[in-house]
């Protein structure tokens, strides 16, 4: 197939091996997203949480059969780059099973332990080893809700990734998330003097029993391993969540919220105290 006009002035993308469409598509791969330091995003919600977070968006590709009112709304407002595609190379860009119309290139933002910026008395979340991509998102939009400050990925998943983005529901783009090293985080913890809170099946506190008011980081692990005992032996608490039924473990996004949330009713009780 080969290119064809459009209605708009452009060209319309009709063929899969269309280079422009090949090259965007690589971007699924983190490999290539962290070598190129872009991303793709995809859909009205998300693209537009990016937008309200500050991203710069460079590139929009779309898809005039599959645009959704919301999408052509933004897509009329973008100043970049915009390709039109017919639905097969489109398809090409997208990760989801049935997709809307519209997907946007973004630059990553650059964010290190360096320059971390937070306030008096923190609530950061600190996430170890964690392989699946649907967790994190999970995760994003649990501690979006609960007001994290900070999330530090240690050892594990892209949170620019297709599905990390769809299930965090876009709440990645205006959280602080810093994907670093064990060695980086732990020395970045002593300096800062943050009480380090572990999660683990195996502590005799259960985490509504710890104080959890003050400037505080919150490790959890995978559900397969848990958290190394590195981790477990820095911290100043081990604390685990009390199960009833038969379920040996918990998904680690909703063992996040429960903490975190958890320390959110302690701190704005405090407050409370302290005003009256």
């Amino acid at each position: 197939m080969v290119d064809r006009p459009s209605g708009r002035g452009l060209f319309v993308i009709t063929s899969t091996h269309n280079p422009k469409i090949k090259t965007l598509a690589e971007l699924r791969e983190r490999k290539v997203r962290e070598r190129a330091g872009r991303f793709l995003i995809e859909g009205a919600r998300e693209i537009e949480r990016a937008l309200e977070a500050g991203l710069s968006l460079d590139t929009a590709v779309f898809c005039r059969e599959l645009l959704t009112k919301e999408e052509n709304v933004l897509l009329e407002g973008f100043q970049g780059e915009a390709l039109e595609a017919s639905p097969a190379p489109f398809k090409k860009l997208s990760s989801r099973e049935n997709p809307t119309g519209l997907v946007m290139v973004a630059q990553k933002p650059v964010r290190s332990l360096a320059g971390l910026v937070l306030p008096q008395n923190p609530l950061v979340l600190i996430v170890v080893g964690l392989e699946k991509p649907g967790n994190l998102g999970a995760l994003l939009r649990s501690a979006d809700a609960a007001g994290a400050d900070a999330i530090l990925l240690v050892g594990g998943l892209d949170p620019y990734g297709p599905q990390a983005i769809r299930n965090s529901t876009g709440a990645v783009f205006s959280l602080k998330v810093i994907p670093t090293t064990e060695k980086e985080a732990l020395a970045w913890l002593a300096a800062r003097k943050l009480k380090l809170v572990a999660a683990s099946p195996d502590a005799e506190k259960n985490y509504w029993q710890v104080d959890l008011a003050g400037a505080l980081a919150i490790a959890v692990g995978s559900e397969d391993a848990g958290l190394p005992e590195k981790w477990l032996g820095m911290a100043a608490t081990q604390v685990h969540i009390p199960m009833k039924g038969l379920a040996d473990s918990l998904n680690v996004s909703v063992s996040a919220a429960l903490l975190l949330y958890e320390a959110l009713r302690q701190r704005t009780k405090s407050r409370q105290i302290s005003r009256t």
